[in-house]
């Protein structure tokens, strides 16, 4: 278990997060994903705190005790907006440049805030790569077989859907996690832990606009559209990076070759074997720590 969560105001929130490790060492900034928390991390950040990193791990809007400041805040998810967050708490805390590492939503937010604002992040590590998308690129259609994977976004879709994730907010995480990790055998106690956080008042309304959004199903802020118009072309990633992958990871992921190009700065892929699924940090979470110690002396 993490000892405190603090709580501070940055931008349209007031963000729960971990704050571990001497106040100055190079800070590691490690975001979550869906329908994971905080505690995908909870074996990486005493590791990186104990290697002299300073470890800033938040949850997301809609997660945890993250709340929104106003009730008059629209619930978004969209891809540029979780990003925003998080430079937005990097200010909060005072925090210049950060080491960004993620999976799932947390990789695309590393991969995100790279893009966009390289002179924040002095390198990412990133799970199953590129993850970068635009409404325009997710109108195409995919093969039966990948489509048949993103089963939840399509779900996400109709209003049946929403009302079954707000009934079924457990169950649901669970069996995306059975799924996504098919190999990695957690307990009763591992999974509540983090189901707490999905208890959040503005949980299924900000996942629901994040997977509709995708799919140009429900609008984002006409305030980020600069920055998705910057994201549409899927931008390089120009900073040190080390892009990792499960060797039984369940999830929709692209192959590493599909996305190496767009990582223009000194790079690396590692691969964690012995059945380490979608959840990467948790499961793996040695793998994870040395990709971290690796990417930064890829910028040192």
């Amino acid at each position: 278990m993490f000892d405190r969560i603090d709580q501070v105001h940055a931008g349209v929130l007031d963000v729960g997060y971990v704050d571990a490790g001497p106040r100055n060492g190079k800070t590691v900034l490690l975001l979550h994903g869906w329908p994971y928390d905080i505690y995908s991390y909870v074996d990486v950040a005493p590791a990186l705190a104990d290697a002299g990193y300073r470890v800033v791990v938040p949850y997301l809007r809609g997660y945890g005790t993250t709340r929104f400041l106003s009730d008059d805040t629209p619930r978004n998810g969209q891809q540029s907006v979780v990003a925003v967050d998080a430079i937005a708490l990097m200010d909060a805390l005072g925090i210049e440049t950060a080491i960004v590492g993620g999976f799932d939503w947390g990789a695309r937010t590393a991969n995100v805030m790279a893009a966009l604002w390289p002179d924040r992040c002095q390198a990412t590590v990133s799970v199953s790569g590129y993850l970068i998308g635009s409404q325009a690129a997710n109108r195409t259609p995919l093969p039966p077989a990948a489509e048949l994977q993103w089963w939840y976004q399509y779900y996400f879709a109709t209003e049946r859907g929403r009302a079954g994730y707000d009934a079924n907010r457990r169950d649901f995480a669970k069996l995306i996690w059975q799924i996504a990790s098919p190999q990695w055998r957690f307990d009763d106690a591992t999974f509540e832990r983090s189901a707490a956080a999905f208890d959040n008042p503005d949980h299924v309304d900000v996942v629901v606009h994040n997977y509709r959004w995708r799919l140009g199903l429900a609008e984002g802020e006409p305030q980020y559209d600069a920055l998705e118009a910057r994201l549409a072309p899927a931008p390089p990633v120009t900073v040190p990076t080390i892009t990792l992958e499960g060797d039984a990871n369940g999830a929709p992921h692209p192959p590493p070759g599909s996305y190496a190009s767009k990582f223009s700065g000194k790079y690396a892929h590692r691969v964690a074997t012995g059945g380490v699924g979608h959840n990467l940090p948790q499961e793996a979470p040695n793998v994870f720590v040395d990709a971290v110690v690796e990417v930064d002396a890829f910028s040192s």
